[in-house]
């Protein structure tokens, strides 16, 4: 690999910039995402960029079950969004549909349309949750970049020592040690 392409693999794996869409969500995970941002967990520092633009971003992160009205615009999206590139999916809804499993209105899972790398779970995910999934993804990017392709998407563990009273269970880690089925 020639100097150009390690650099090209250190900016990705140091500086994701990310396209966010939403297909069809509470707003729960939107909120997280954007608090992920803020001064209080700053991923800005880290390099982590939010983009308007497909165009011109590296990851793609998507909340909210997919419905069949956002099926077409997340492939189109999808499309625009040059490679190398990786998908994050934040949240449990884009991940199994989560309560809505059985609503006529949803085309859900989300890998079911385009293929996802990073599962982000939880109800809405915390911050520091929601960075790691897309740390995790900056390295996948890298490692893309540089040939290496991984085999299987990832699905990141909840942070911390159970939920936090984040879910169901009020905090007892009964739901926080289960993982997501990609």
């Amino acid at each position: 690999m020639n100097l150009w392409n390690k650099l090209m693999c250190y900016s990705r794996r140091r500086s994701p910039w990310l396209f966010h869409m939403n297909g069809g969500s509470c707003n729960g995970c939107d909120i997280e995402l954007i608090a992920s941002l803020t001064p209080r967990y700053d991923a800005e520092q880290l390099g982590v960029r939010l983009e308007g633009s497909p165009r011109h971003a590296d990851i793609l992160c998507i909340t909210g079950p997919i419905t069949h009205n956002a099926v077409g615009a997340i492939k189109v999206v999808y499309d625009q969004v040059f490679g190398p590139k990786a998908v994050v999916a934040i949240g449990s809804c884009p991940a199994t549909t989560n309560v809505f499993i059985e609503s006529r209105t949803l085309d859900g899972p989300l890998n079911k349309h385009i293929p996802v790398d990073v599962f982000v779970p939880g109800c809405p995910p915390r911050p520091d949750a929601i960075i790691q999934g897309v740390a995790k993804a900056a390295e996948i990017l890298a490692e893309r970049a540089s040939k290496k392709l991984p085999v299987a998407p990832v699905v990141m563990p909840l942070v911390g020592e159970g939920c936090g009273g984040a879910c169901a269970c009020g905090g007892s880690g009964g739901c926080a040690t289960k993982e997501v089925q990609a």
